[in-house]
């Protein structure tokens, strides 16, 4: 936290004092995105949480593989002093085991951590796709704040030299006393509104050292967004089908279900293959172990005939799950749907709010000019000059104002369809690949016997395959 309050003073004071001596580099959309893309720290954090979900599939995948365990023991007795034999014994043990048949509980197991995996890349769609959207609304917020000082700025200037003049006239018997108090508390408004503006630019220049990892000095205007749909009925028809929240909630659904085939198989029978070698001798003479070691192999078969309700329960258990999960992607689904609604209202009516503040503007500035004639030969009052002013500056931060809600809404709507990603607002990024972390772990610990138990056991797995929508 120091640390980042050291970078943000010194980014802010270095913006500053390079606002004071010239013009420096300026900084683009597709910099702050990249930037925040290899730093982000809730990014990373969502990269890191995939990899440890990619090992649940190594952990699934391992049950299909045999276990083997070695063991060594000794024991020592101590009897009385006319016992005459061995008093201590040495033991080793190797065992091998290998489940062969679980009632589709291997297979359950296996296809749910696969779902968990694909729903975790979702989700990381997701992270990501939020932490591009604030980079977008926090690059636009320092614009939108950087123009409203300059209008500040300008508007203050203004009323200064309004105020200069109105106190001439004023000495020369032209104005009253009352026109240079009503030019000086519009002066100081102007000054009590330039200082709330500093103030918020420094607010949003934190935030953007908060989710970039730098201050903002000087920002290029954000380019067009790519993708942007002409319809509603388009951007709706993308979202279904490329969201990534609801995706990630039907491959949790898929994993839900293949839980349930998981605990089905508590019911059913197992069948286990084990071998082992064991061999024991007096400590003090182990090298001979002639007569003393033994090999066995065991052929198990298990059937749960009575838990006192608990497989029961577990199958209940998954099955209610399942039908929670299946709720859940409907609730997605319609979130989704009231999630394009809202943002492609936003967006128009946005846009139509930039048109409209345009002309406003254009309309504004005109008045005020024609206001300022006026009264420069007695047609006007200085309180309808000051009140043009202010009309005029009022547009023209609703003007900025409609246009960040603009591009932010359309960020956002992007976001909702799934296409708000590092690489189509930035072509050229290194791109992180969750599925190439999880190709370097997946066969880890890999024997040949997994393809054939996967097969056995997989003619009990009622899940079925693991079929839902895919990213396009």
């Amino acid at each position: 936290m120091f640390k980042l309050s050291r970078l943000l003073m010194a980014g802010l004071s270095f913006a500053a004092m390079m606002g004071a001596v010239g013009p420096v580099s300026a900084e683009s959309l597709a910099d702050a995105i990249s930037m925040a893309y290899a730093n982000n720290p809730t990014l990373q954090r969502a990269r890191a949480q995939q990899r440890a979900t990619d090992e649940t599939y190594v952990q699934a995948r391992a049950g299909l593989g045999p276990t083997v365990d070695a063991s060594a023991s000794t024991d020592y007795t101590d009897y009385d002093q006319d016992f005459v034999g061995t008093r201590s014994t040495t033991a080793l043990n190797l065992s091998a085991n290998q489940t062969l048949f679980a009632s589709g509980g291997l297979s359950a197991s296996v296809k749910a951590a696969e779902a968990d995996v694909r729903s975790g890349r979702e989700d990381l769609r997701a992270v990501e796709a939020q932490v591009l959207s604030d980079v977008i609304s926090v690059y636009t917020a320092v614009r939108r704040d950087q123009e409203a000082l300059r209008i500040g700025k300008e508007n203050y200037d203004v009323l200064k030299r309004q105020l200069d003049e109105t106190q001439a006239r004023f000495d020369v018997g032209e104005l009253t006393r009352t026109d240079v108090a009503q030019s000086q508390a519009r002066l100081a408004a102007s000054s009590a509104s330039l200082a709330r503006a500093q103030a918020q630019l420094d607010v949003s220049r934190a935030q953007y050292v908060a989710i970039v990892g730098q201050a903002p000095v000087a920002l290029d205007a954000p380019p067009p967004l790519p993708n942007l749909p002409a319809t509603f009925d388009l951007a709706l028809d993308r979202a279904e089908g490329n969201n990534p929240q609801l995706n990630a909630a039907k491959w949790a659904e898929a994993a839900a279900r293949a839980r349930v085939s998981l605990a089905k198989s508590g019911l059913g029978p197992r069948v286990t293959l084990g071998a082992g070698y064991g061999a024991s001798a007096p400590t003090d003479d182990f090298k001979n172990l002639d007569s003393r070691d033994a090999a066995t192999a065991t052929l198990r078969f298990t059937v749960p005939l009575f838990s006192a309700g608990y497989n029961s329960s577990r199958v209940r258990q998954a099955a209610e799950g399942h039908n929670a999960q299946k709720i859940t992607v409907e609730l997605a689904r319609r979130s989704v749907v009231q999630d394009v609604s809202s943002t492609w209202a936003n967006m128009t009516a946005a846009r139509s709010a930039t048109l409209a503040n345009q002309e406003q503007v254009r309309a504004a500035q005109v008045a005020a000019e024609g206001v300022k004639y006026e009264q420069q030969v007695g047609l006007r009052t200085n309180i309808e000059v000051l009140n043009a002013e202010q009309e005029l500056r009022s547009a023209q931060l609703a003007l900025i104002d409609a246009q960040r809600a603009e591009y932010v809404a359309a960020s956002q709507l992007l976001g909702v369809m799934g296409d708000l990603n590092a690489t189509t607002l930035t072509p050229g990024v290194e791109a992180y690949d969750p599925v190439k972390n999880f190709d370097s772990v997946k066969r880890k610990g890999f024997t040949p016997f997994e393809p054939v138990i996967r097969v056995l056991d997989g003619t009990a797995d009622s899940s079925g395959e693991i079929v839902t929508t895919r990213r396009q």
